[in-house]
């Protein structure tokens, strides 16, 4: 991701923030920056221990952050529940599906087309019902695991 786009995304998601009531702390965006950097979903000991937040924030901080983001629609919670969760940030008119490993917990992005948008279009189309929104985790093993 550029730097201009990256910033662009901080900016928006720092105005979300605010407008949903949330304090623009230093915790706050150097955790934001860390979800921005890294496209991938992450646990909360992958940001606990990143560089830019080790030395300043302790790990209940952040956990305490990504459960405020997640119940204020910024952060989507992955995971099996017996296994860490990941988060990641929602973007406003994006959308991702995930593939999760049952045996290692593992989480890779779905790289191909949603296989519900045809089916939400159909929905939205036969019921009148607008702005239809779905999370989708699909749970399998992971060709490691097999």
């Amino acid at each position: 991701m550029s730097s201009a786009r990256a910033s662009k995304m901080l900016h928006d998601t720092v105005a979300r923030c605010r407008e949903l009531g949330l304090r623009r702390t230093w915790a706050l965006e150097e955790l934001l920056k860390r979800l921005i950097a890294n496209s991938k979903p992450q646990t909360l000991a992958d940001l606990a221990e990143a560089p830019e937040l080790k030395d300043r924030c302790d790990k209940a901080t952040i956990f305490r952050l990504l459960v405020r983001l997640e119940k204020h629609g910024i952060l989507r919670r992955l995971g099996l529940h017996d296994r860490s969760a990941y988060y990641t940030l929602i973007e406003p008119g994006e959308h991702s599906d995930y593939l999760i490993c049952t045996q290692c917990g593992v989480i890779e992005t779905l790289d191909i087309a949603c296989p519900v948008e045809a089916l939400e279009a159909r929905i939205s189309k036969e019921s009148g019902f607008k702005k239809l929104y779905h999370e989708l985790e699909f749970f399998g093993v992971c060709p490691k695991c097999l």
